[in-house]
């Protein structure tokens, strides 16, 4: 490792410094030789004893710098040690400012463009300031072999007129937080004389104006009905929205029972099925369905649910008798909600039915207004799109006039293929539609490599279109008898790959389980991606193994979290009631998103059960992931609020504390709520209570009301954004024993 005379931006340099290896097992630095660049020698190089974490690469800067940018480079042949994975901290403390995937080529770029999230005056380079640069190795090429680095080279600026400004912010910033945690610890414990004559002398603001006029209503004055009439304006203000988003979704199950007009029979919804096809129309909410596998025959039938009119309307009993396409499952369709108009591709044959014209690809658009078929291609892999596929994905672009298809197996007349013994399975690539122009092209096709810009097709993944980044994304699915769980992005305009995950994260529970006919949808508004899991990858068995969960990927943070699981299966004990609840596990169902009322709809499947193989479900679920509302926060910190102004008024007035807790803090209940419903029955037991029994020995009655008022403030806090309030530690955490 050596730095080379590679040419950089006149406003930087190549950066000087020393190498360390951290030893694993002492906290002491080792100082090491500085190696020498020598790309065609295999020993040029730091390696690590072993791949097992921790194992770090440490430079130390001879002075502070500002760095912009790290190359890294490899041995000139491929080899087993390469980084594939890993991470690296740097700054004036160790700080987590790169997490990254090296790619499989020569020298590669990573510019630090790291801006501080919660510093609102934090200068741009701040956390590029670095004095300590530490790689972490995660995962190299070979899984099972050990780190090595061949080369390191830091592009940065030194030059003190640009760092030094940087680095005074920095021990201002840390002084300015060391007095607000004063402040905070002297205004909790009462020390008035010392907060007044801190917060004069330095003149450093504790928190926002509106939460210090909140404490002096709260605290110091105990105006009730202030406090109230702040805690709505806050509300009204959007103040507490941040904490909203912050918080855990809870999912809603509820059963949708369509309603049936008098005489109606089961002819007027749709049956029992699996491997059909539904998609949204957000602007009328209205769910469209079409064909599947009902466990003996494949079906052409296409539904319309209306959801302000809670009903289904049968559209079509054959859509083949009417120009349109023949009955199918395994298929795939796309809304464009702006032209009003759907699009289906693709098919399941039995391999005993297949020939050379029943594999002919053809592609089909439906016109909801003029309530009519036209069918685009009779075999799309004729006019250069993909072949007759199955369990593909489809893809809208309403911007664009764009349809994008990924994955898919493709379907032969080679009976062998499908037992995958005689024959390897063949996949189809990434194409786009130009709708306007009527014609395909290939944006990537199937490829085995695990090259920067290479994918690999499957079956039974999961595609989307963020309409905002402009972005496909692709998670997991089945090639062949591997189940994958990479996830990936494509840049639809710069036509460009970005791997997310590879599928290889030892924490397998922190993502959806490998599995295959997992449903997902996108919310670009809120920037989030949702997967509803399907089979288990243990095919064999079945009825244990079939589970749903639900996950939301965060993709601003990258990061996925689980907000639902439903390991029961579906069993003749099973009650009733506990079927109401939420819908039994399954595969092969249908979910679609309306982004704009922010709700799921799902449909029918497959439960799995080995003693009925034929078995499909036709049931109808909503689902609404729920975060805390505003009307809701409003009312819980009324609750706090009032429910702190009846303890304090049962010490002294117990007569006109009863008065309060019947006609005013009553109100605030939420009675539908089992633990709440419970706390305001006990309250008043507060009444029979002495003042004695409320005030700690050695604390006067002044001392005590101050602190559970400061105690609610500091609830009430935690409500507001982070940057109106004072610091979240305390002060006398800093001290250890």
């Amino acid at each position: 490792m050596v730095l080379s005379g590679m040419a950089v931006a006149p406003d930087s340099r190549v950066l000087s410094y020393s190498v360390y290896k951290w030893s694993s097992y002492s906290s002491t630095y080792l100082p090491e030789n500085i190696l020498v660049d020598k790309p065609s020698d295999q020993s040029s190089r730091w390696s690590s004893e072993s791949n097992y974490p921790p194992q770090y690469l440490i430079l130390k800067l001879e002075r502070p710098a500002i760095v912009l940018s790290i190359t890294y480079g490899k041995y000139e042949k491929t080899h087993v040690c390469n980084l594939k994975k890993f991470k690296v901290f740097g700054g004036m403390i160790w700080v987590n400012i790169l997490g990254c995937m090296s790619r499989h080529f020569f020298i590669f770029f990573i510019f630090l463009s790291a801006v501080c999230q919660h510093m609102c005056e934090c200068p741009l380079f701040m956390l590029s300031v670095c004095v300590w640069l530490r790689t972490v190795p995660l995962m190299s090429w070979g899984p099972s072999f050990n780190f090595s680095i061949w080369y390191i080279e830091l592009h940065g600026i030194e030059d003190p007129d640009v760092v030094q400004p940087c680095l005074n912010w920095y021990s201002k910033y840390r002084e300015q937080e060391a007095i607000r945690l004063c402040l905070k610890h002297f205004r909790q414990h009462n020390y008035t004389e010392a907060f007044e004559s801190l917060q004069k002398k330095t003149r450093i603001a504790l928190e926002h104006p509106m939460l210090t006029h909140l404490h002096e209503r709260l605290v110091l004055r105990g105006d009730f009905d202030a406090c109230e009439e702040l805690i709505d304006k806050a509300v009204r203000d959007g103040l507490f929205n941040q904490y909203i988003s912050q918080q855990d979704y809870k999912p809603r199950w509820s059963q949708i029972i369509p309603k049936c007009n008098k005489g109606d029979s089961d002819d007027n919804r749709p049956g029992m099925r699996g491997g059909h096809q539904m998609v949204i129309d957000v602007q009328t909410e209205t769910v469209y369905l079409f064909g599947g596998w009902d466990g003996t025959q494949d079906l052409a039938d296409f539904w319309a649910y209306s959801v302000k009119e809670n009903q289904w309307a049968c559209i079509s009993r054959d859509t083949e008798k009417e120009n349109g396409p023949s009955a199918r499952s395994c298929h795939k369709m796309c809304i464009d909600s702006q032209r009003r108009q759907i699009y289906t591709l693709g098919r399941y044959l039995d391999s005993s039915v297949r020939n050379s014209k029943s594999l002919k690809s053809d592609f089909y658009c439906y016109d909801i207004d003029a309530n009519t078929w036209t069918l685009l291609s009779e075999d799309t892999s004729a006019d250069g799109g993909p072949k007759l596929v199955f369990d593909h994905q489809m893809c809208m672009d309403s911007e664009k006039h764009m349809i994008y298809t990924f994955g898919g197996r493709i379907l032969t007349c080679n009976g062998s293929v499908d037992d995958g013994r005689t024959s390897e399975p063949q996949f189809s690539g990434l194409y786009a539609y130009h709708c306007q122009a009527g014609s395909w092209s290939l944006l990537r096709e199937d490829s085995c490599n695990a090259g920067p810009e290479d994918i690999q097709s499957r079956i039974g993944h999961c595609m989307l279109f963020h309409t905002r980044n402009r972005c496909l994304y692709v998670f997991g699915g089945q090639r062949s008898k591997t189940y994958l769980n990479d996830f990936f992005s494509y840049d639809v305009d710069g036509d460009h790959v970005e791997i997310i995950s590879d599928g290889t994260k030892k924490d397998s529970g922190m993502v959806p389980m490998t599995g295959f006919t997992q449903r997902a949808t996108i919310d670009p508004e809120l920037n989030e991606i949702h997967v509803l899991s399907g089979l288990s990858k243990d095919k064999d068995k079945r009825e244990e193994n079939v589970r749903n969960s639900f996950w939301i990927y965060d993709i601003a943070r990258n990061n996925w979290s689980c907000v639902y699981k439903n390991d029961q299966a579906v069993k003749e004990n099973t009650t009733k009631a506990l079927q109401e609840e939420e819908p039994c596990p399954r595969f092969a169902h249908q979910l679609v998103y309306d982004e704009l009322h922010k709700v799921h709809y799902l449909f029918g499947g497959n439960p799995g059960k080995s003693s009925s193989p034929k078995m499909r479900l036709d049931d109808f679920w909503s689902l609404k992931l729920c975060r805390p509302s505003k009307e809701y926060l409003l009312r819980h910190c009324k609750y706090l609020i009032r429910k702190y102004r009846f303890e304090e008024k049962a010490q002294t007035e117990p007569l006109n504390a009863l008065k309060y807790l019947q006609n005013d803090l009553s109100l605030t209940v939420d009675h539908t709520d089992p633990d709440e419903t419970k706390e305001f029955q006990l309250l008043p037991t507060a009444l029979f209570k002495s003042s004695s029994d409320f005030i700690p020995l050695g604390f006067s009655d002044v001392d005590q009301t101050y602190a559970q008022r400061t105690q609610l403030f500091d609830t009430l806090v935690n409500f507001f954004p982070d940057n109106m309030t004072p610091p979240k530690g305390n002060l006398v955490d800093l001290i250890t024993l």
